[in-house]
C-alpha cells in the first residue's frame, strides 16, 4: 500500500486519474450501469479507455441492465468484465431456501445477496489493489459518512463522488451525452436486481425502491457496509450451511 492518499477534495477525474497511474491495471471501475457509475467510467475511459470494469452478473438482474451493457460496450468500445457467482453455491442456497428466498426476511435476502453479490466481489478484488464505486453521500443515511478515499481489507476504495449531489451527477451526464439505464424513465432512481427492485413512488427517498418489502432502513446488500448484530449472526449460520451443502 501507499503511504498517503490524495487530499480531501481532490476532484473525481483526478482521483481517478490517480488511481489508474498508480495502479495501472491492478485497478478497476465496479458498476451496475447506474447513473454514478456511468459518471465514473465516463471519467475513467476518457483518461484511459485501458481501465478495467467490472460489473456483478447476480444471475438476477432486469433485461434492461444487461441491454444497458451492450450499450456501454459499444458506446465505448470497452470490455467489460462479467463477475458471476459460484455456480454451485447458488445451486446449494436455492435448493435449500427456494429461488425467491430473500422475500422471506432479511437474513434469507442478505443471504442471496452474499451469494450472487458479496462473494464473487471479493474473490474478483483479489486480482486487485484498487477500485473505485459511484457512492454518495447524499444518497441515502447508511452512506452519509462515505469517503472519497478508503481502504478496506487491504485494497483502497475510491468513491469519487462522495461529495456531488444527485444534481451534479445529473449535469455531467447531460453534457457529456453519457448512455442511461432505460428503467431510470420509468420511476427507477436505484437498479439493483430484477426481483428486488421497483419504481418508487412521490415523496419516497432514492433507495426506498430496493427490498421495498423490508421495514429496516438498511437498504444495503453487504457490498459496501457489513450490516451488524442479530442479523448478522443469522447470515452467518444460513451462509456456513449453504457452504457446507456446496462443500
Amino acid at each position: 500500500m501507499i503511504s498517503s492518499f490524495p487530499a480531501p477534495g481532490t476532484p473525481p477525474q483526478d482521483l481517478l486519474r490517480w488511481a489508474m497511474s498508480q495502479y495501472g491495471d491492478r485497478f478497476a471501475i465496479t458498476t451496475s450501469f447506474q447513473r454514478e457509475g456511468m459518471v465514473l467510467l465516463d471519467m475513467a475511459v476518457r483518461l484511459d479507455r485501458r481501465v478495467r470494469v467490472l460489473t456483478l452478473d447476480t444471475g438476477r438482474l432486469p433485461e434492461e441492465t444487461y441491454a444497458m451493457i451492450e450499450r456501454v460496450r459499444e458506446r465505448y468500445e470497452i470490455l467489460v468484465e462479467m463477475v458471476q457467482p459460484e455456480g454451485r453455491e447458488v445451486e446449494a442456497m436455492v435448493t435449500q431456501h427456494g429461488p425467491n428466498l430473500f422475500y422471506e426476511g432479511v437474513a434469507s435476502r442478505k443471504l442471496c445477496c452474499q451469494i450472487r453479490k458479496v462473494r464473487p466481489l471479493e474473490r474478483k478484488l483479489a486480482e486487485l489493489d484498487a477500485f473505485a464505486v459511484g457512492l454518495r453521500r447524499e444518497q441515502s443515511a447508511t452512506r452519509e459518512s462515505v469517503v472519497a478515499v478508503s481502504e478496506v481489507d487491504g485494497k483502497v476504495k475510491l468513491s469519487p463522488l462522495a461529495e456531488w449531489s444527485s444534481a451534479q451527477v445529473s449535469e455531467y451526464l447531460a453534457a457529456n451525452a453519457v448512455p442511461e439505464h432505460s428503467l431510470y424513465g420509468q420511476g427507477y432512481p436505484s437498479i439493483g436486481c430484477g426481483p428486488c427492485t421497483r419504481a418508487t413512488k412521490v415523496g419516497e427517498g432514492e433507495r426506498a425502491g430496493r427490498w421495498w418489502w423490508e421495514d429496516s432502513a438498511d437498504k444495503e446488500c453487504g457490498l459496501h457496509f457489513t450490516p451488524a448484530g442479530k442479523v448478522m449472526r443469522t447470515v452467518d449460520v444460513l451462509l456456513e450451511q449453504v457452504l457446507q451443502a456446496h462443500a
